[in-house]
C-alpha cells in the first residue's frame, strides 16, 4: 500500500494516514489508496457535494453565471489548501478532503437560509451548518450498504467539530482531544482567506462596489499599485482577476512562513505536540491579519450589507420560512423518505433536514409547487 511511501515525505508534525483513529464503522484497507484518498474520494461522489454547485455562496446563482457558488469557493478553498500542506509538509489528501467537506452543511440560500432554519430550530435541537456537515457525513447521506453515512475517518469528522460553533452534545468527543491537527487548522484559515479575496472580485462584477470604492483598502491598494508598475496599460478586464489572484498569493506566502515561524517558536515536532498546544499554530503574521480585517469589514459594510444582497436574502429567508411552515402544517407533504423518518426524529428536525438539503434553485421550484395555483404538481 501507498501510505507508507507517502508518510515518508511527511513532516514529523503531519498527521499520517497511518496514524489515524479509523472509522466509525471498521473496513478494510483498499489495496492502493490511503484512508483519507479515499475520504476524500467519498466526498466528491456523495449527494451532498454534487448539491454545492446550486447553493449560494454571496449572491444567489440565478443572478450571474460567473459568480462563485458554495461549489466553486469549496474547489478553491481545496486548491489553496492542498498548495499550503505541500509547502508545509502536511497530508495533502488529508486537507484536502477537510477543504473539500467543510460546506457541505450549508442549506439554501446561504447564511439566510441558515439563519431561518436556525430561527425554527432554536427550541428544537437547533441548527448550524457544521454540526449538520457532521450529520450529513455520518448519518444523512445513504449510499452505501454497509454503513450509513460516509463513514468518514475519525480525523475529517473532528475537524467539523473543531470549525462548529455549536454547543451540540455530539461535538464533546471529538473537542476532547485537544487542539486541532494542523490540516484541520490549514483548512479552516483558507476557507476565510478565499471567500474575503473572492467576495471582492465578485462584489466587483456584480456592481455592487467600484475599484474607487475599495481603493482606501490598505491591502487592495498595495497590490493595486504592484501590478499598474509591472503592467502599465493592462485591460481592465483583466486587471481586477490578477489584482485579486496576486492578492491571495501575499497572504497564502505570508502564512505559510508565519507558520513555519510558530512552528520554531512553539517547538513543534509532532501531532501530539499540536494538540497539547495552546494557540493556533497556522494563521498569518500580525500585520498580515490586520489587513485582512480591514478588508473583511470593508466587505460587511459595502457588500453584504447592500440592500440588493439583503433584497435577495430575503427573498430566500421567506422562501425557507414558507416551506418550513406548509410542511409543519402538513407533513404528508414530504418525500416518502423523510416522512418515515416521523417515526424517529420531530417534525421539525425531519422537515429541517429536508429542506437544508435542498439547492436553491430546487427550494424556488418547490415553492413555485407548493403556492402557485397555476403550477403542475
Amino acid at each position: 500500500m501507498n501510505s507508507s511511501s507517502a508518510a515518508a515525505k511527511l513532516a514529523p508534525y503531519a498527521y499520517s494516514p497511518t496514524n489515524s483513529l479509523g472509522r466509525e464503522y471498521p473496513e478494510q484497507d483498499h489495496p492502493f489508496r490511503t484512508v483519507f484518498e479515499r475520504d476524500r474520494d467519498r466526498v466528491v461522489h456523495s449527494t451532498a457535494f454534487r448539491r454545492l454547485v446550486n447553493k449560494t455562496q454571496v449572491f444567489p446563482s440565478p443572478t450571474n453565471d460567473h459568480h462563485r457558488t458554495r461549489m466553486t469557493h469549496t474547489l478553491e478553498v481545496a486548491q489553496i489548501s492542498r498548495v499550503v500542506a505541500r509547502q508545509l509538509g502536511l497530508e495533502e489528501d488529508l486537507t484536502e478532503s477537510i477543504a473539500l467537506a467543510h460546506d457541505l452543511g450549508h442549506p439554501p440560500f446561504g447564511h439566510a437560509g441558515e439563519d431561518e432554519l436556525r430561527e425554527f430550530m432554536k427550541e428544537h435541537g437547533g441548527f448550524e451548518h457544521n454540526l449538520h456537515a457532521l450529520r450529513i457525513v455520518t448519518e444523512l447521506e445513504y449510499r452505501y450498504p454497509g454503513f450509513p453515512g460516509l463513514n468518514l475517518t475519525w480525523e475529517v469528522r473532528e475537524a467539523f467539530a473543531h470549525h462548529s460553533k455549536s454547543n451540540d452534545k455530539m461535538l464533546d468527543r471529538y473537542k476532547s482531544v485537544g487542539m486541532p491537527f494542523l490540516e484541520a487548522q490549514v483548512a479552516d484559515e483558507i476557507d476565510s482567506l478565499a471567500y474575503t479575496s473572492h467576495d471582492v472580485e465578485d462584489a466587483l462584477s456584480a456592481g455592487l462596489i467600484t475599484e474607487t470604492d475599495i481603493m482606501d483598502i490598505q491591502i487592495w491598494r498595495q497590490t493595486y499599485n504592484d501590478i499598474i508598475r509591472q503592467y502599465p496599460s493592462i485591460p481592465s478586464g483583466t486587471r481586477v482577476p490578477t489584482i485579486v489572484r496576486k492578492m491571495i498569493d501575499t497572504q497564502v506566502t505570508d502564512l505559510i512562513f508565519q507558520s513555519r515561524e510558530n512552528f520554531k517558536n512553539e517547538r513543534i515536532d509532532s501531532v501530539e505536540a499540536v494538540r497539547r498546544s495552546k494557540n493556533l499554530l497556522i494563521g498569518m503574521s500580525t500585520k498580515m491579519r490586520e489587513l485582512r480585517k480591514e478588508l473583511e469589514s470593508f466587505l460587511h459594510r459595502q457588500v453584504y450589507k447592500n440592500t440588493r444582497v439583503q433584497r435577495m436574502a430575503q427573498k430566500g429567508r421567506r422562501i425557507i420560512r414558507r416551506l418550513f411552515q406548509e410542511f409543519l402544517a402538513c407533513p404528508l407533504l414530504l418525500p416518502t423518505r423523510y416522512r418515515e423518518k416521523l417515526n424517529i426524529l420531530s417534525p421539525h428536525r425531519v422537515i429541517c433536514d429536508y429542506l437544508a438539503g435542498m439547492t436553491d434553485r430546487f427550494a424556488r421550484m418547490e415553492y413555485g409547487r407548493m403556492f402557485n395555483p397555476n403550477d403542475d404538481v
